[in-house]
C-alpha cells in the first residue's frame, strides 16, 4: 500500500509540472492495466506476484495523474473571461469566510448566487476588497453569511512570476477562487440578508466571533496574533517581524493550527473520555471505553480542524486520527507508516494541487520521521534520550526540503522546539482553545503570558550569530537523493555503511549554481509588479539596481521577492544597489534588502538623512562621470550631473540614476523613470553613448517618456517594460508601443513574460521569460 501511495502522489506531482493540461482520454490506459492486474494476481509464481505489482504500481501513478487533471479540468472551467476583465458587474451573493484586513479596507471571499449584469461570467467564487470610498469613510460592517448586492470589477488571479518564487495563481486556484477585484464604492450595494443559515457561513461566523473575542481581550498585546492563530488559523494576525524569529528558529510551524496541536487536543479528549467512561459499569457494558474514547478524540480533532479552516496539516492529521479512531473501534491492528500513507492518500484524492504546497511535504514527511524516530529505528533510551534523537531525525530529513523551498535551514530549531513545542502544544493550546469557549479572558491572558516567555527565550535564540543556515537553491536532482542520505543516516545503529548517506547529502550543498564567465553579463528583470527590480551579475559581482515596491507598511518586493531570488541564485551579499530615485516602486525594497544581506555601497540621489541613506554601511549620491568595471564589464553613471543636487525645482523622475553597461557582448541602458527633460539632457550631454542592445523603458513606458528622439538614439534591439498586470496607470503606454515597433525592436513585459532573463555570452544575447521556462497549466494565457 505505501508504495501504491508513493506512486499515487509522484503521477499527481507530475501533472502539476505540465504546461498544458491532458485529454482525460489517456485515462483509459488503465483498464488493460487493470486487467494484467488482474490475471496476475490469480497467478502464482514470482513472475506473477512482480507483474502483479508492477502493474498496480503503474496504475497508482497513472491514476494520480489522470485524476489530477480532471480535477484541474473542472477548476479551469470556472475561469473569468478575458472579456470580462476590468469591467463593472452587478453581482448578488454571500460573504464565505473570515474578513480579513486589507491596506485601506477589507477583503473577503464572495460566494456568487447570480451576476445581475446582462451577459455577464462570473466564477462562483471570487475575491473582493472593499475599500473605505473617502479620508474618513469606511467600508460597511462585514461579516461571513451576509448576503449583498454590489457592484464589482475583477480579474483574474495574476501573480509574481520569478524563479524560486510563491506562485500565488496556484494558490488561488487550490483555494477555488478564480477571480480577485474591488467592491465599486460608487454604485449602490444593499445589504439582502444578515445571515445565511449555511453550515460553512455559521462555521465561519463562529470563528470570526471567537477571532473578535480574543483580540478585544488581548488589545495592543504583541503576541495576540499567535493566539488568535492557534485558535482559528489565521495566520495574517501575526505580524511579519514575528514570522522572521519564527522562521529564524525553526518554529514556524507552531505557531499554526498544526497536525501536532491537533494531535495533542484529541489525545486529550481521549485520556479524558477513556478514564470517565471506565467510571460507569452501564456504560463501559453498552459501549468498550476504548471505542467511545476514539470517538471522542476524532470529534476533538474535527472540531479543532474545522475551528482553523481544515488547511492541509489539519486534513492530513484528521485524516490519520480518523484512520487509527477506526481500527480502535474495529479491533484491527495497523501499521503507523500504512497509516500515514492512507492519509497522503486521501488529502490527494480531495485535493491534487496540494503536492505542490510546502506544507504538504513538510508535514507528512515530519510525521514520517518522527514514526520512523520513535519506532526504535534509531536506538532506545529514556523519554529525554527519545525526545533528543526525535528532534534530531526530524531535523536532519526535513534539511533537503527546507533548503529546496526556503533555501535555509534553522541551525538551533532542535533546542527552540525542545522548549516550544511543550510550551505551546501542552500549555498555550489548551489555554487558547479554553479561552476560545469560555467567557473568561483571564484565560486568552495566562495564554499570551505563556507565549510571551516562550517569545523571550526565541528572541535570545534568534539573535545567535548564523542560527540559520541559508544557501543556494540545490538542483532538482539533489534533493531526493539528499532524502534518501537522510533516512540512510537514520537507519539503526550497526547498519553498515551509514557514511553513505553523508556521502549522498553533499551535492545538496557542494553543487553551486551556474555563474557568468567573465566578459558575460547576466540581467534579471524581475516581475515586482508596477515597480522596477533588476539583478545584473558578472563573473565575480552583483549589483542590484532598484528595490521594487512597498506593498504595506510592513512588507515589501524586497523582503517577499528580491532577496528570495538572490539567495535561490547563490547571492550571498551584493557589491552595490543602485537606489534610482525616491519613488516607492523604486525604493520600497532597499531596508528589507540592506536588512536581510551584506551590502558594499548604495549609490542613489537620495539625502543623507533618508532611512536608506542612514541603512546603507557607505553610501554616496549618484552623478554622471561616475564608472567601474567588474570582471571585464564597464559600468558608467550618465544621469544626473551633480549640479543637479542645487535644483530644487527638479522632479524626483528627473534625478534618476541613468546606468549604461558595455560588456564585449552586448550593452544594458537602465534610464530608471528619467522623463522628457531628461532626455533631452542626455541626447545633449552623451549622445554617442546612448545606444544599446537592452533597455528598460523609462518610466514603465508612460507616455511622459520614450521621446521620438530618444528611442532612436537608443535604438534597443530589446525594450522591457518592467509593468503590473493590468496597471491602473496604463503601462505601457500604446503610443509608446508603436514607437518601439517602428523602430524595430523586439519586446518583453513583466506582466505577461513574468520575470526577464537576459544573458550575454559569446553564443550572443539570449533572453526569455520565466512564464515561459516554467510554463503552468493554470497560468493565464
Amino acid at each position: 500500500m505505501i508504495v501504491n501511495v508513493a506512486a499515487l502522489t509522484a503521477g499527481a506531482w507530475w501533472l502539476q509540472q505540465q504546461p498544458l493540461l491532458p485529454d482525460l482520454t489517456g485515462a483509459l490506459v488503465l483498464v488493460p492495466l487493470a486487467a494484467l492486474w488482474l490475471l496476475a494476481a490469480r497467478r502464482k509464481g514470482a513472475a506473477a506476484g512482480l507483474a502483479a505489482r508492477a502493474a498496480a504500481l503503474a496504475a497508482s501513478a497513472i491514476a494520480g495523474f489522470f485524476w489530477s487533471a480532471a480535477i484541474g479540468h473542472w477548476s479551469l472551467a470556472h475561469a473569468l473571461p478575458e472579456l470580462w476583465e476590468g469591467r463593472d458587474i452587478e453581482l448578488s451573493g454571500v460573504i464565505a469566510e473570515m474578513t480579513q484586513p486589507a491596506e485601506r479596507g477589507v477583503r473577503f471571499a464572495f460566494d456568487v448566487e447570480r451576476a445581475h449584469t446582462p451577459g455577464a461570467e462570473v466564477p462562483p467564487r471570487i475575491s473582493l476588497t472593499w475599500y473605505q470610498s473617502g479620508d474618513t469613510a469606511q467600508a460597511p460592517d462585514l461579516h461571513p453569511g451576509q448576503r449583498w448586492r454590489l457592484s464589482a470589477r475583477l480579474r483574474r488571479p495574476h501573480g509574481n512570476a520569478n524563479p524560486d518564487g510563491f506562485d500565488f495563481e496556484a494558490w488561488m486556484l487550490e483555494r477555488g477562487i478564480r477571480a480577485v477585484g474591488y467592491v465599486r464604492a460608487d454604485a449602490p450595494a444593499a445589504l439582502m440578508a444578515a445571515r445565511v443559515n449555511r453550515p460553512a457561513y455559521v462555521l465561519e461566523r463562529a470563528r470570526e466571533a471567537v477571532r473578535a473575542r480574543l483580540l478585544r481581550a488581548l488589545d495592543g498585546r504583541p503576541y495576540a496574533g499567535v493566539i488568535v492563530a492557534l485558535a482559528v488559523g489565521d495566520q495574517r494576525a501575526i505580524p511579519p517581524s514575528q514570522w522572521r524569529v519564527f522562521t529564524r528558529t525553526g518554529v514556524n510551524h507552531l505557531m499554526s493550527i498544526s497536525g501536532l496541536h491537533i494531535t495533542m487536543v484529541a489525545s486529550l479528549a481521549y485520556l479524558l473520555v477513556l478514564r470517565l467512561w471506565r467510571q460507569s459499569e452501564t456504560l463501559t457494558l453498552r459501549l468498550p471505553a476504548a471505542r467511545a474514547a476514539a470517538a471522542a478524540g476524532l470529534a476533538a480533532a474535527l472540531a479543532y480542524a474545522a475551528l482553523s479552516g481544515f488547511a492541509v496539516p489539519a486534513q492530513r492529521t484528521v485524516f490519520m486520527l480518523a484512520i487509527v479512531a477506526v481500527a480502535l473501534w474495529l479491533g484491527w491492528m495497523t501499521r503507523p507508516l500504512a497509516v500515514l500513507a492512507a492519509a497522503a492518500a486521501l488529502v490527494i484524492v480531495l485535493d491534487p494541487m496540494a503536492v505542490i504546497s510546502a506544507g504538504f511535504w513538510l508535514s507528512f514527511g515530519a510525521v514520517a520521521v518522527i514514526m520512523l524516530a520513535g519506532g526504535g529505528r534509531i536506538g532506545r533510551s529514556s523519554w529525554l534520550g527519545t525526545w533528543a534523537r526525535t528532534q534530531w531525525a526530524v531535523t536532519l530529513a526535513l534539511v533537503p526540503l527546507l533548503l529546496a523551498m526556503f533555501q535555509q535551514v534553522s541551525l538551533v530549531s532542535p533546542i527552540a522546539n525542545a522548549v516550544a513545542i511543550p510550551l505551546v502544544s501542552l500549555v498555550v493550546v489548551p489555554l487558547t482553545l479554553l479561552a476560545a469557549v469560555l467567557p473568561l479572558d483571564w484565560l486568552a491572558h495566562a495564554a499570551h503570558a505563556v507565549m510571551a516567555l516562550c517569545m523571550i527565550v526565541l528572541d535570545t535564540l534568534g539573535r545567535v550569530p548564523d542560527a540559520a543556515w541559508q544557501q543556494h537553491a540545490p538542483p532538482s536532482w539533489a534533493v531526493p537523493l539528499a532524502m534518501i542520505g537522510a533516512l540512510w543516516i537514520l537507519l539503526p545503529r550497526g547498519f553498515p555503511a551509514r557514511w553513505v548517506g553523508a556521502a549522498l547529502m553533499l551535492p545538496l550543498f557542494l553543487w553551486l549554481p551556474p555563474r557568468p564567465s567573465p566578459g558575460e553579463l547576466w540581467l534579471t528583470v524581475l516581475d515586482v509588479g508596477q515597480g522596477l527590480a533588476v539583478v545584473v551579475r558578472t563573473h565575480g559581482h552583483a549589483l542590484l539596481y532598484d528595490t521594487g515596491p512597498a506593498f504595506s507598511d510592513q512588507v515589501s518586493a524586497g523582503e517577499r521577492l528580491v532577496v528570495p531570488y538572490l539567495r535561490a541564485s547563490g547571492v550571498r551579499g551584493l557589491d552595490g544597489i543602485i537606489v534610482s530615485h525616491d519613488d516607492l516602486d523604486h525604493s520600497g525594497g532597499a531596508l528589507a534588502v540592506l536588512q536581510a544581506m551584506p551590502v558594499q555601497w548604495l549609490s542613489s540621489p537620495l539625502s543623507d538623512v533618508h532611512p536608506i541613506s542612514e541603512a546603507a554601511a557607505h553610501g554616496r549620491r549618484c552623478s554622471a562621470g561616475e564608472g567601474w568595471e567588474w570582471d571585464g564589464v564597464a559600468f558608467e553613471m550618465l544621469h544626473p550631473d551633480a549640479e543637479s543636487y542645487n535644483e530644487f525645482d527638479l522632479k524626483d523622475n528627473d534625478r534618476g540614476c541613468v546606468l549604461r553597461i558595455v560588456s564585449p557582448y552586448g550593452t544594458v541602458l537602465l534610464p530608471a523613470d528619467i522623463e522628457r527633460r531628461s532626455e533631452i539632457a542626455l541626447l545633449r550631454d552623451s549622445p554617442g553613448r546612448l545606444s544599446a542592445d537592452v533597455l528598460i523603458a523609462p518610466h514603465h513606458g508612460s507616455r511622459t517618456s520614450s521621446t521620438p528622439e530618444f528611442v532612436r538614439a537608443v535604438a534597443p534591439r530589446l525594450v522591457v517594460f518592467s509593468v503590473g498586470y493590468r496597471n491602473r496607470f496604463g503601462h505601457p503606454h500604446p503610443a509608446v508601443v508603436r514607437r518601439y515597433r517602428e523602430q524595430g525592436s523586439d519586446m518583453a513585459r513583466t506582466d505577461l513574460a513574468g520575470a526577464v532573463l537576459v544573458k550575454m555570452g559569446s553564443s550572443g544575447i539570449e533572453t526569455s521569460g520565466w512564464r515561459q521556462l516554467e510554463r503552468r497549466y493554470w497560468q493565464g494565457r
